[in-house]
């Protein structure tokens, strides 16, 4: 016998007490063997068990982490634990929990759109601001790559999906990403490559439209201007695109933020375009841009959390388009480590993002002051 009782307190079959807490009577012995939930009294004669009222609280709770995913290992800490292991149990098990659902997520949103591809029977209509579009294209084709070997690279992939537009490029370098909020979308999820050459120009014939509607189909793409009298045909290229998601979701979160002017950072990184390399050092609300060595630095006041000084290095001739593509006075850089891809933000602009590859300095020259 599980606990004690005496001739007065009620007590509930195995089936009573199951449809009152919505357990099973199987769950609820199985739930008895594993010493989480015992009944209140069981016949030595016949093992029939028993429960009393007071234990539906423990009972429903039990049914609800249970729900919710909980481990029966980390369920013995919430009801029988200490309130701080408890709460540390819970927490934990909701990041996980929001993390498989974010993953879930990009993963059924990827199965969508290969089940509507540009050249399949259905046609995708979206319709944007021209100077939104012509702005975001100007942004992301600076990252497109120009090896050979990988023509892919040379084109700029194209998203619509959930009311949105995403550029995307990348040169495996440096990957910049757009993100645009259609007016107005008909038809299904759908992705393409562009060329980039054909996209920039489409960009700049846009930047002239107040409004522009971009066509996929199983005939191609085009865009086309709001009268319907003007239009430009997108050239749409085959190959598979880097996995970007990936990338992105494989990120750190940043343990350096710091806050520029994108225009003196823009200056002294493009003033030392012909070197190979070039640090960054993050101090005190400054940031000090040098050559390797340390000759020649430039120093810029920076807004910068509380966080231990970081030196990091970069390819000028990387770095400077990335800033160059960003909007507004200011710029967010967000570092993990000095060996992990930089997020670039423009700080006016959310919607854009460019991640950088940091290179390594030469010997001595590592982390620090």
């Amino acid at each position: 016998m599980d606990g004690t009782t005496d001739d007065t307190t009620e007590l509930l079959s195995i089936s009573a007490f199951a449809r009152r807490v919505g357990l099973a009577p199987s769950a609820l012995r199985f739930y008895d063997d594993c010493r989480v939930l015992r009944p209140a009294r069981v016949d030595a004669a016949t093992g029939y068990r028993s429960y009393t009222p007071d234990q539906e609280t423990r009972a429903r709770l039990l049914r609800s982490l249970r729900e919710a995913g909980l481990p029966l290992a980390e369920v013995t800490v919430v009801l029988d634990g200490p309130a701080p292991a408890a709460r540390a149990v819970l927490e934990g098990h909701r990041a996980t929990v929001r993390d498989r659902s974010r993953t879930a997520d990009a993963t059924i949103a990827a199965v969508l759109r290969s089940l509507s591809p540009a050249g399949g029977g259905a046609s995708t209509r979206v319709r944007l601001g021209g100077p939104e579009l012509a702005g975001a294209v100007r942004q992301v084709v600076p990252a497109v790559g120009h090896d050979a070997a990988h023509p892919v690279l040379g084109c700029v992939l194209v998203e619509i999906d959930d009311g949105e537009v995403r550029l995307v490029a990348t040169d495996r370098y440096r990957l910049s990403m757009r993100v645009l909020r259609a007016a107005a979308v008909d038809g299904p999820a759908c992705r393409l490559l562009l060329e980039s050459a054909a996209l920039a120009g489409t960009g700049a014939w846009a930047a002239r439209r107040s409004e522009v509607t971009v066509e996929v189909g199983p005939d191609g793409a085009r865009a086309t201007d709001a009268s319907g009298s003007e239009f430009r045909d997108l050239v749409v290229c085959d190959g598979r695109f880097p996995s970007y998601r990936e990338m992105l979701s494989a990120l750190a979160p940043p343990a350096h933020r710091v806050i520029v002017d994108r225009p003196a950072l823009l200056d002294a990184v493009s003033r030392r375009g012909d070197t190979p390399g070039i640090a960054l050092v993050l101090g005190d609300d400054e940031v000090v841009v040098s050559l390797p060595d340390g000759s020649g630095a430039t120093r810029l006041p920076a807004v910068r959390p509380d966080e231990p000084p970081l030196r990091i290095g970069f390819d000028p001739a990387v770095l400077a388009p990335a800033l160059e593509a960003s909007i507004g006075p200011d710029v967010l850089l967000e570092i993990s480590t000095a060996t992990q891809p930089v997020v670039v933000r423009s700080a006016d602009q959310g919607s854009f993002t460019t991640l950088v590859m940091p290179i390594s300095l030469t010997p001595g020259n590592g982390n620090g002051n």
